[in-house]
Parts: structure tokens; sequence; C-alpha cells
């Protein structure tokens, strides 16, 4: 396999990523520039002290008695080559070698000329050479060291014989020329093997750099792309990390690091207090999350980072949408169901459909009398419930996987509408479909969508019949925060009772006579197994709203589809 079939995005970026950041540390200034740098403000100090101290008065003058003018105009050019030298410098106008000997060549000279200036090897300005020179051959190339110690002692030693030919006997001082001379040159060569292990030492930093910031980057990019949703907060329940995939289930606006909690989800937040302040709170709870009028069903994994595991400190959290963790386990659920339901079919299906048809033989007698075709009638009317029941149960056990296709809500919901209105025989006005936009698109699998609507509008008609009108409505559209599309069925019923709202999803319950209670059971399990979420809210003014959340179309078909 080629380098170009085992490419991938990942690989792309990480390529990417090191490419760019190996030219950055090429373009940063590595030691030996930053060594000429320093050297150059050194010597910009050393210029101006020098100058300062020329013109502070003839009492406070300490340099540049011999010849005042020539020491002042050294200093002055001195202090101009200093500043030429800071814009090359930051500008890398040359290369680092012929612009190090450079420098080091007019210090040289230029130290020599005003150590000559100030009486000699006395004013004791020479000293600045071991600075110099040392300090260039920490970045210079091992041939030139040697090479400027001995140009710096030539220079030296020059300097002392013009000024003992020149008439100044007090100023010649061969034995401190030699001993500052032989200090230079131990220097330049003791710098030798330091620099060498200060070039490699800054050579594994920058590598290490570079390789610390591939992996921080690599992490990044594996947390901001997980599936998983991921908030990391401190002690003071601010956020550090949040990834993309929470900050939309969260529906969160962008930047969060840096802000409180409470500003992504005031329930969480709330939550995290509690159980920061109660050891008895379980770390897992599960809880509908209202943001901008929607609601999600999550579930929190709170995880507290650090040696002692305490929950005042810093905390990972772990959010996960349920109704994708149902549908992990929906096949498992569905095999179950299955089986359970294939025993039924064949223990119960059969003799209730014997006991039904005997009892309409038995109806049809002429020795009956009224009590007893009524005794008929309930053995009918709860064999056919039975049935009902049975029927509804190998109809979700059927549903061993969902074909999801995209689909565009406005036009499926325009047949949807023609086909229930002429089944129910429903008049104008008494089932509506709302403002729907054009560009909603769900993902989802069409046989299952129908079911699952067919089911709520059909109980919205029962209900809302019990009020003495029917008023259905249809809504559709994007969450706020979200982007998540959703479905919502509202009625004019009753509503339902609180003490029930959280029983109406399972299976075999309700509030009616003559139901079976699976359909909502049926419809929910029919969502979870396609990504979608079946909320229940209560409608201002009176009656219920039916809400499905359906998956980010864009979010999931690329898995679906593999």
């Amino acid at each position: 396999m080629n380098e170009a079939q085992t490419d991938t995005p990942l690989r792309r970026t990480f390529r990417g990523s090191r490419e760019a950041l190996m030219q950055r540390a090429m373009d940063e200034p590595d030691l030996t520039w930053r060594v000429l740098l320093t050297l150059n403000a050194f010597r910009l100090l050393i210029a101006l002290t020098l100058l300062g101290l020329f013109f502070a008065g003839a009492e406070l003058r300490a340099f540049g008695d011999r010849y005042p003018t020539l020491f002042a105009a050294t200093a002055a050019g001195y202090l101009v080559f200093a500043a030429l030298s800071a814009v090359s410098l930051r500008q890398h106008w040359g290369s680092v070698d012929t612009l190090g000997v450079t420098q080091a060549l007019v210090d040289i000279v230029a130290v020599v000329i005003l150590m000559h200036a100030s009486g000699g090897i006395s004013s004791g300005l020479g000293g600045l050479l071991i600075v110099f020179v040392g300090a260039i051959s920490l970045v210079m190339p091992v041939r030139y060291p040697a090479i400027l110690a001995a140009i710096a002692t030539f220079a030296i030693l020059g300097e002392q014989t013009f000024s003992q030919i020149s008439g100044f006997e007090s100023g010649a001082n061969y034995p401190a020329a030699g001993i500052l001379s032989g200090i230079i040159f131990a220097m330049a060569l003791a710098a030798q093997p330091l620099a060498r292990r200060i070039q490699a030492s800054e050579a594994l930093a920058r590598k290490f750099g570079v390789d610390l910031q591939n992996l921080s980057e690599l992490h990044e990019y594996i947390v901001q792309h997980l599936r998983e949703s991921i908030v990391v907060v401190d002690a003071d329940d601010t956020v550090r990390l949040i990834n993309s995939s929470a900050t939309q289930l969260l529906g969160a606006e962008d930047p969060l690091p840096g802000s409180p909690l409470h500003l992504a989800s005031d329930s969480l937040a709330d939550y995290l207090k509690q159980w920061r302040d109660d050891p008895e709170i379980s770390s897992h709870p599960e809880f509908t999350l209202i943001t901008a009028g929607n609601s999600v069903r999550i579930t929190a994994h709170l995880a507290p980072l650090g040696k002692d595991g305490q929950r005042a400190g810093p905390i990972l959290i772990f959010l996960e949408d349920v109704s994708i963790m149902n549908a992990r386990v929906q096949q498992s659920k569905l095999a179950s169901l299955g089986r359970l339901s294939a025993s039924i079919a064949h223990e119960i299906r059969n003799p209730v459909g014997a006991m039904s048809h005997a009892a309409q033989l038995l109806g049809e007698s002429n020795g009956l009398d009224d009590d007893d075709k009524r005794l008929t009638e309930i053995i009918q009317t709860h064999s056919g419930r039975v049935s009902h029941i049975i029927d509804n149960v190998l109809q979700l056990s059927r549903r061993e996987s969902s074909r999801p296709e995209r689909l565009t809500l406005k036009s499926w919901l325009d047949d949807f509408a023609v086909e229930f209105v002429r089944t129910h025989e429903l008049q104008e006005g008494e089932f509506t479909i709302g403002q729907v936009p054009e560009n909603v698109e769900v993902r989802m699998d069409p046989s299952h969508l129908r079911q699952v609507l067919w089911n709520l509008c059909d109980n919205a008609v029962k209900y809302a019949s019990e009020t003495g009108g029917i008023m259905v409505e249809i809504k559709a559209g994007r969450m706020q925060n979200q982007g998540r599309p959703y479905l919502e069925v509202l009625d004019c019923g009753f509503g339902v009772d609180n003490a029930t709202v959280d029983k109406i999803f399972e299976p075999f319950f309700t509030a009616r006579s003559g139901g079976t209670g699976l359909g909502l059971y049926i419809s929910r399990e029919l969502c979870e197994l396609n990504r979608a979420t079946l909320l229940y809210l209560d409608r201002p003014g009176g009656g219920s709203i039916f809400r499905i959340v359906f998956a980010d179309p864009d979010r999931w078909e690329p898995q679906d589809e593999k």
C-alpha cells in the first residue's frame, strides 16, 4: 500500500501542522541570532555609557584624557554602528557568520582605539574584548574564535608599541597586555566545548518543542472531532475545554472556554453545584436539557480530575444524547422482543382466535337471552383487544433495522396530510400544517416516520374530540441553537397530568379505556432506532405537544452510508 492510498485527512492535517511548525522554527531566531542580538544590546549600552561619561564634564570624565576628540568620535561612530547592527540583525541582512565576524572586528578596532585615547592598557577598557570575543566564540565555527583572539592580541600589543613610540612611556605595559591577551585566548578556546553543548541543547529543545506542539494540536484535533461530547470545568465551574459536539448538544454559542458553565447550560451548572456539595448525589444523572424552548434528554457522567479525585477540583463531564445511547442497544432489544413475540404468536394468538371465533358462533345461537349475548360481546371485545396488542408487538418486532433516507420535510408532510385527512374524513380546519421551511431536511426511515406521525396524529384526533372539537396542527423547523430539525404535533385536548407524564412512553400504559398502551412506546422506539428523540411538552393554553427531534442529517449521513 503506497503513501497515497494511506493518506487520510487526519494525516494531512498532522503533516501540514508539522511542516508549518518546522518552518516557523526555521524562521525564528536561533541561538546564534539571539546571542548576537544580546551582544549588540551590550554594545549599545557601552557606547552610550562612554559618551555619557565623556560629556558629563571634565571633573567626572574617566576616559578619553589622552585624545578627547578621538575618543568622542570613536564612541559616537561605535554607537552608530551598534544601531545599524541592531537593524541588520533584526532583518537578517547577510549570513550570521558574516555579521558576527564583522561585528567582532569592529569591536576589536573600536575598543583598542578607545583604550589608546584613554591612556592605554591602564584604562581598563581592554577588558571589554574578553566579553566580545568570548561571546562570539559561543556561536561562531571553531576556526573563527582563534583567529579573532589572535587579531585582538596583535591589536593590543600594537597599541602598546605605538604608545611607546609616540612617547607615552606610562601607557606601555607589556606584562599587562600579555596577561589580557592570554585571557582572551583562553576564553576563546574554552568557549568552544560549551558552545557545542549549548547548540546541541538548543537543537534538541527546538525538536522537542515542535513535537510537543504537534502533540498538542493532535490532541486538540482528536478532542474536537470526537463524537462523544466532552466538557472540562475547573474548581470555579469555568469551562476550560469543550468540543464542538458538546457545544452543539448544549445549544451553546462559541466561544465558551474561559466562560462560566451556566452560560452553556443552567441545568448542568446547577446540578454540578449540588453534586459538589452533596456526596450522595449520583455522578451519572439523566435529565432533560431545555435550551431556548427546546428539550433534549441527555445523560451526564461526572469524573473528578486529579490524583485525589476530590469533587471540589476540576471535573471532566461526558455528555450523551439518550436517543443515541438507546439506539446502540436497540438491535438487542428488538431481537429479544422478536423471540418473545414469536412465542406470544404461537402460544396466545391461536387460542385467542379460537375463543373469539367460538364467541362469534355462540352469539349467533337462537337460544341465548340478552345476558348471554352480552357475555359473548364481552368475550369478542376483549379477544379483539388482545389480538390488537399482539399485532402491535409483532409489528415492532419486525423492525429489525432502519433504512434511513434523506427527506424534504415539507413535501413529505403535504402527502401525509392528504392521506390522513382522507382516511379519518376530517373537515377543513380540523387538521392543519403550519409554515414549514422549504430547506428543512430529515434523515429517517420513511415507513417509520409515517407510523410514528400516524400514531401521534391519531391520538391527537381522539383526545381533541373529547373536548368537543377537533383541532390538530403540525409544525416543523430547526431548533434555534442546535440546528437540529424537529416536527411537532399539537392538539387542543385536556393534556397529560403531571403525575402520569413520565409514564406515557412506558409499554402497556394507557389513561384511556380501550387503548393498548403501546402506541407511544412503539413511536419512541422507532424514533430512537433512527437517532431521533420523541418528547412530550405541555401546550400553553391547554393541550399537548409531541415533538420529534431528528438527528442532524449532515452529521450522521456519512456513517450511515458505510
